[in-house]
């Protein structure tokens, strides 16, 4: 059985908005991968290793794995706390 993760991927470095980060994605978690004897690359048999399936829900994501017989995982995205502070507060010893 194949097995795959739901989650929404994490904002890069290059990013100060999260406006990319509303959609789900499906990718398959693969074990056979191994190293390339030639170049050293990491190289793989199994080509789910490069399928990645983007939903605009959660619910749609487990869903489609439902319909296809895929066992997943949902790793849900952590709350950002947002701390508001003045300018002031960096001089200002506590």
């Amino acid at each position: 059985m194949k097995k795959a993760k739901i989650y929404i991927p994490t904002k890069t470095a290059m990013q100060s908005g999260r406006g990319k980060l509303k959609k789900w994605v499906l990718e398959f978690v693969t074990k056979d991968t191994s190293i390339n004897p030639l170049m050293g690359w990491e190289s793989s048999i199994d080509t789910l290793d490069e399928v990645i399936l983007k939903f605009s829900s959660k619910e749609k994501a487990i869903e489609y794995a439902k319909a296809n017989k895929i066992s997943y995982t949902i790793i849900e995205p952590k709350k950002k706390e947002f701390v508001i502070k003045s300018y002031a507060d960096n001089f200002l010893k506590n």
